[in-house]
């Protein structure tokens, strides 16, 4: 009987998991974490780049205010639990097309990075952390020569499909996108059924941490 008891609460636990399509501001309540410290962009190991790639990162542009990821926090929200937000309060995840052995290499580029922004800094930078160890937090070079944040070694990114601040719409996109914790480990805490993401923004359009994008959240057909 316990048994039995025990599995009924776990389905139960798994069907109050909020889905990705769910827009109710009830459901992504946030409480940050304390602990501000900063810490300087420091490369993950693996992530040093040489030649041509050392020399399209020193030839990369200045970015603004708007385009950098200022601060990493360790923030709770209702139903999902740990997550990791930037200083707008949007949530950031892990794509499992990125790699971290034998070196670290964002694998998200094109329509997917205008789907899935990279959390970027300039060089030199130093994001504010709170609740996040500064010796898990480092930077990768990505295609572009911009450096991505990452935590124990893996990029993070935002959702477009993130309308609002503490919302997590991108948790199991393609069974590849997860909300990703301080630690850098998946969080599986509500994991909805597998969804496709929106579509990139047409050509012209701007998309930005408010979740415009090209189509709505119904998705794409796109693989990312």
């Amino acid at each position: 009987m316990m048994v039995v008891g025990a599995a009924i609460a776990a389905a139960f636990a798994v069907t109050g998991c909020a889905p990705a399509g769910v827009d109710n501001a009830s459901d992504y309540g946030a409480q940050p974490a304390a602990n501000a410290v900063d810490v300087a962009a420091s490369p993950s190991p693996g992530a040093e780049v040489e030649g041509d790639e050392a020399a399209a990162a020193g030839d990369a542009p200045e970015l603004s205010d708007d385009e950098t990821t200022g601060e990493l926090k360790a923030t709770k929200v209702k139903r999902m639990g740990e997550t990791v937000q930037n200083e707008d309060g949007f949530v950031l995840y892990r794509f499992d097309d990125d790699k971290v052995k034998p070196e670290v290499v964002s694998n998200c580029n094109g329509d997917c990075a205008k789907v899935w922004p990279p959390a970027v800094v300039n060089k030199g930078e130093k994001p504010k952390l709170q609740g996040v160890d500064a010796a898990d937090v480092g930077t990768v070079t990505r295609e572009d020569g911009t450096l991505q944040l990452t935590i124990d070694k893996w990029p993070v990114y935002t959702y477009i499909g993130d309308k609002k601040p503490g919302q997590w719409k991108g948790q199991n996109v393609g069974q590849k996108w997860f909300v990703i914790t301080p630690e850098g480990k998946k969080n599986l805490t509500c994991l909805p059924a597998p969804s496709k993401a929106v579509a990139p923004p047409a050509e012209g359009d701007e998309a930005d941490s408010s979740g415009d994008a090209g189509s709505d959240s119904a998705g794409s057909d796109y693989s990312y």
